[in-house]
């Protein structure tokens, strides 16, 4: 048996609150599975497990507020489960059993008494019931697909967008109509509309304006607390480089031409490529300071999301080394989506070993981060801008993007940032093998 602890999302997490368990006693489970929903500074995160197994006692109770690494379930192997359902079903010996009471002799009634059911209850988490209420969903008709039946979080929103479907369809033959007054009683959304990278459906997700509000307020302090804390605690320091572009673009370009409009690459891909192949060239920077240097084997690049209603996200690209270009470019217009919605999984919020920031589109030539504990380096990319270039004696004009490292003096020093950063400019050179 094995106790199932609440993980730690990130540096800055102390504590998370349950709001959903997605399993009961009894179920069996896979690497991978999402077991509960918890709440943080930075929205409802889906818990995964990552053991097979079959689940024990549930230790911890809906809206409960759970420090890390606080255990909230054990699971047991199947061996385990098999012995214990064995031991339960075995045959209680003869002498054991307790007499059983005589029955009762049974009366003859003059009529017979109509039975009267109890109205079944309707099984729904808190958090669905919530959302619910707070949508003007009748949860009493929906169907549910938790555990035994029961109505989650996924069954509600499934409602809402089915309500929002024919809504929509009305809304579009009435363009020069007035816009309908909310009812009193009704939360005003904000629809934030989010723009997935370019060659991709662009998506809008409404919210609650007074949820959008304290989601932007308590992720801006979650940031800054993990932040304010490495800049006390970590010994930073900074490289920069400058990377000719011109043979990444016009690759990029003719690449593209061979492609459909919602399939071609972005210049980002590019760069986290680069970045996770440098590090399997220098791999003291794909590691975490817990305790001294943990190098880590999985190369998982953070990419820093921005909201459009306020601060970052930053969801874990898994495995980047070994994913294709069109691999990133996918997993890519999952998470920005899911980032700004919030809704990330637990590993997509824990896993990352080091972190990708990119200001290029706000025109910003130059990123000095701050390292996101425990991770020890942070890569920063600029704006790709015509600069003059000199090389073998000629002056031309190129297209640069400049390229910093902020590091952690502990983990590694200034010989070790230089060569990542020549790494990724000679894996930029060669776009073809990325």
């Amino acid at each position: 048996m094995i106790e199932y602890k609440m993980p730690s999302l990130g540096a800055d997490m102390e504590s998370g609150y349950l709001r959903e368990w997605r399993v009961q006693p009894g179920d069996r489970i896979k690497k991978g599975d999402i077991v509960a929903e918890v709440e943080t500074q930075k929205g409802i995160i889906e818990i995964e497990v990552f053991e097979e197994g079959v689940i024990g006692d549930l230790l911890v109770k809906v809206d409960d507020q759970v420090p890390v690494n606080t255990p909230m379930a054990t699971i047991f192997s199947e061996e385990e489960a098999a012995a214990g359902e064995n031991a339960v079903r075995a045959p209680v010996p003869e002498q054991q059993k307790a007499p059983t009471e005589p029955k009762p002799p049974t009366a003859t009634a003059a009529a017979p008494l109509k039975a009267v059911h109890p109205p079944h209850p309707i099984r729904a988490s808190p958090l669905a019931k919530r959302i619910a209420a707070e949508r003007g969903i009748d949860i009493t008709a929906l169907h549910g697909t938790g555990p035994e039946g029961a109505i989650v979080r996924a069954d509600v929103e499934q409602a809402i967008a089915a309500q929002a479907a024919p809504d929509a369809g009305k809304a579009a033959h009435k363009e020069h109509a007035e816009p309908p007054a909310l009812p009193e009683e009704a939360t005003p959304v904000v629809p934030t509309e989010e723009k997935a990278p370019a060659g991709t459906a662009e998506t809008t997700v409404e919210k609650p304006l007074a949820a959008t509000a304290a989601s932007t307020e308590s992720i801006r302090m979650a940031v800054a607390a993990a932040m304010s804390k490495s800049n006390r605690e970590v010994p930073h320091y900074y490289l920069e480089t400058k990377i000719d572009m011109s043979r990444a673009l016009a690759w990029l370009t003719e690449t593209n031409k061979q492609r459909p409009v919602k399939e071609r690459l972005l210049p980002a891909v590019l760069l986290i490529k680069a970045v996770a192949k440098a590090l399997t060239d220098v791999p003291d920077l794909n590691a975490w300071w817990e305790n001294g240097l943990q190098r880590k084997e999985g190369i998982h690049v953070g990419y820093v999301v921005a909201l459009r209603t306020g601060g970052i996200m930053v969801p874990a690209l898994h495995d980047a080394d070994t994913k294709t270009l069109e691999e990133l470019m996918q997993a890519l217009n999952d998470l920005i989506p899911r980032a700004r919605a919030l809704r990330l999984r637990s590993s997509e919020l824990a896993d990352s070993t080091i972190t990708v920031t990119s200001l290029g589109e706000g025109g910003v030539e130059t990123v000095y981060g701050v390292i996101y504990p425990p991770q020890v380096a942070l890569v920063g990319f600029g704006g790709i801008t015509e600069q003059p270039w000199t090389e073998k004696g000629m002056l031309d004009v190129r297209p640069v993007l400049t390229a910093t490292l902020a590091a952690d003096h502990r983990a590694s020093d200034g010989s070790t940032g230089s060569k990542f950063l020549t790494a990724i400019k000679n894996h930029l050179q060669q776009p073809e093998k990325l």
